[in-house]
């Protein structure tokens, strides 16, 4: 009988660190940081993990975790403006994108960094709001090799302003991950989604293989060199 409530109560327990809401949203982060890292460590697609969008620093904590897990040498970057969302541009509108909401500040990020074990020295950090702090950076400037980039700027605005900095340095086997592609609203479309749609139309070089959603908000992209064409490759002994 003692078994038996022991059971339940682990069971009972285990159900209730499942459900609670901090779980929910960090777990499917968490196993496809660790699919994604293991596929590029795998296929020896080397490069650095860039993150557009760094509110509580906890994506950026499971990425160092499963880097270090595969022993593959990236140094991490940060983009976020510390301060919040911009101000919306048009095709911005979203009832949860707010001015100013979800801001952890800079000195707040380095904390939370250096209590979940991410040394400073594996990191970089690029402040400002991306219209200005990508917008100003020249193609051949740092990072240039990228394994894989994590999107979560939720808006339209500042995913096209991602998109044209990533453009430049796109490369075969990397992976783009857009943690809010399906978070659209009554009257419009996923704001990720769209400035994704508008970038991979207009390129003629690349291709976006689709490989794994993850929670109820996120999808990623394996991006392929178009001239590599696997619908015809013939295996040389056929």
């Amino acid at each position: 009988m003692l078994q038996i409530r022991i059971k339940v109560w682990c069971y009972r327990a285990a159900m209730r660190l499942f459900w609670a809401p901090s779980i929910r949203e960090l777990a499917p982060r968490a196993f496809f940081l660790d699919a994604a890292f293991r596929v590029l460590a795998f296929n020896g697609i080397g490069g650095d993990y860039l993150e557009f969008g760094s509110h509580g620093g906890r994506t950026f904590s499971l990425a160092h975790q499963s880097i270090t897990r595969y022993k593959y040498a990236r140094h991490l970057w940060s983009f976020d403006s510390f301060e919040g969302l911009p101000k919306s541009r048009p095709g911005d509108e979203h009832p949860q994108w707010v001015q100013r909401s979800m801001a952890t500040g800079l000195d707040e990020f380095h904390a939370i960094c250096r209590a979940s074990g991410v040394p400073r020295g594996q990191y970089s950090v690029i402040a400002g709001y991306y219209e200005q702090s990508l917008a100003g950076m020249d193609p051949a400037a740092q990072p240039v090799d990228v394994a894989l980039a994590y999107i979560d700027c939720d808006l339209l605005s500042s995913t096209r302003d991602v998109l044209r900095f990533l453009s430049p340095r796109l490369k075969h086997g990397m992976i783009l991950a857009f943690d809010d592609y399906f978070r659209w609203s009554s009257e419009s479309v996923s704001g990720e989604r769209q400035a994704f749609v508008e970038f991979s139309e207009g390129m003629s070089d690349w291709r976006f293989l689709p490989y794994k959603s993850f929670g109820w908000h996120g999808m990623s992209f394996v991006v392929e060199r178009a001239n590599l064409n696997a619908t015809t490759a013939t295996p040389a002994n056929s």
